[in-house]
């Protein structure tokens, strides 16, 4: 009876130890990465590659990209080693659903990271010409406060997801004229950030900023210089600045001057890697004189690249009737030539952009505003990418239910025939 009953209780004892044991195994192929960095960690880590996002993919931004179209986008940039994004407003959909896309990215895909630097729109009184009315620049938008508070409501709600809240974009820039405020206006936004912080509402690891031109963080034209910018330096987390050489092709007339460039023994990529090179210096440049502005009020603050990038096309000031800038391999040279000056400083870069949008100048579809991206509306990788579709860092990944190929078909002497050059 004793050995019956012990063989019994053997036999519940390793069905026990075998439930036990696929219990655990479950709990490993499900176990959601908890590792929930800071701010102060992210920014200047060249382990998390960072990028301005928005995944619109029709001529309106009325159509809004729904959980799964985020969720596509969210896993081609991961595969892209890009740990951090940027977006621009919280009035639209596409924000929270975006952190709803990752959050649940988390839960589905083991080890899947992504952080977000939020952005809240800020604007004037009547901006846009709003009602008919001419804007305002001494007077902030009514709609201000709402942007702020669901920025705060959606980083109390995604505290492991949103590391950062930038308050405006280019608001502040005099030359964006159908809205820009003054500096007082982003300050006082930053200051009540800073100060939900110290009561506990925000987690004290968020970093407030406000994401604008070098010129309105003080490197250009002396007429920024003010007192509320200086109270603004002061009062952000760090500052995050945006450079495009791009658009100075046009409107500095020596822009391309460069020695010997137009040596008729020199290949033509030859010449315009001598070319992107000047631009690229033109960029850092410009972060240069940011920093040595800020250190001149006796700060010391971080600085990092909140936009920079290069149109791959346009019908306009920068195409084969002006400057003769746009082309994708101009833009491959650029992307990889400040990924490498800002992964070696320890400077974060926000490149601009992660994809086409097509809505940004929807009247005019070879408008340089619309090819910014890396990857356009056909789902395909431009030149700047090409060597990761090569390692296959796309596989079984699509974007509007078709595949990420190259561009031009891979032929790169097809797309040479493109590249212009201003003689």
């Amino acid at each position: 009876m004793i050995k019956k009953m012990n063989g019994f209780l053997y036999v519940i004892w390793i069905i026990m130890l075998f439930f036990i044991v696929s219990c655990k195994g479950n709990a490993t192929k499900n176990k959601v990465d908890v590792r929930n960095l800071s701010a102060s960690e992210i920014l200047g880590n060249k382990e998390y590659l960072a990028i301005s996002y928005g995944g619109y993919r029709q001529k309106s931004r009325d159509i809004q990209p729904t959980i799964k179209e985020l969720k596509d986008d969210l896993k081609i940039l991961s595969a892209m080693k890009i740990k951090v994004l940027r977006t621009y407003n919280v009035h639209l959909k596409q924000a929270a659903n975006l952190l709803e896309a990752i959050n649940q990215l988390k839960q589905e895909e083991s080890g899947f990271e992504m952080y977000v630097m939020l952005g809240a729109w800020i604007d004037c009184k009547n901006a846009f010409n709003n009602n008919g009315k001419e804007p305002n620049h001494l007077e902030e938008s009514e709609r201000n406060a709402i942007e702020i508070e669901t920025a705060v409501t959606l980083a109390k709600k995604y505290p492991e997801i949103v590391k950062i809240i930038s308050v405006g974009n280019e608001a502040m820039v005099k030359w964006a004229t159908s809205y820009y405020v003054q500096p007082k206006v982003i300050l006082k936004w930053v200051n009540y950030l800073q100060k939900l912080k110290k009561e506990g509402e925000l987690s004290s690891d968020l970093w407030v900023t406000s994401s604008d031109n070098f010129a309105s963080w003080g490197g250009g034209d002396k007429s920024y210089h003010t007192e509320d910018l200086t109270r603004l330096i002061k009062a952000v987390d760090f500052i995050s600045m945006h450079t495009y050489p791009m658009h100075d092709t046009h409107y500095n007339p020596v822009f391309w001057k460069v020695n010997n460039v137009k040596d008729a023994d020199v290949s033509k990529e030859v010449r315009i890697d001598s070319l992107m090179k000047n631009a690229t210096k033109y960029a850092v440049n410009q972060y240069k004189n940011v920093k040595k502005y800020v250190q001149s009020l006796g700060v010391q603050k971080p600085i990092h690249i909140g936009e920079t990038g290069w149109a791959t096309k346009s019908n306009g000031f920068y195409g084969s009737k002006g400057s003769k800038a746009t082309d994708q391999y101009k833009q491959a040279f650029y992307y990889k030539a400040m990924r490498d000056w800002s992964n070696s400083n320890g400077i974060t870069c926000f490149y601009f952009e992660a994809f086409d949008e097509q809505w940004k100048d929807a009247k005019n579809p070879e408008g340089s505003e619309n090819h910014f991206g890396l990857i356009n509306n056909k789902s395909e990788a431009k030149f700047a990418l090409w060597h990761l579709v090569d390692k296959n860092m796309f596989k079984s990944l699509t974007r509007n239910n078709l595949p990420i190929q190259k561009s031009y078909n891979g032929n790169k002497q097809k797309l040479m025939e493109e590249v212009l050059l201003l003689e």
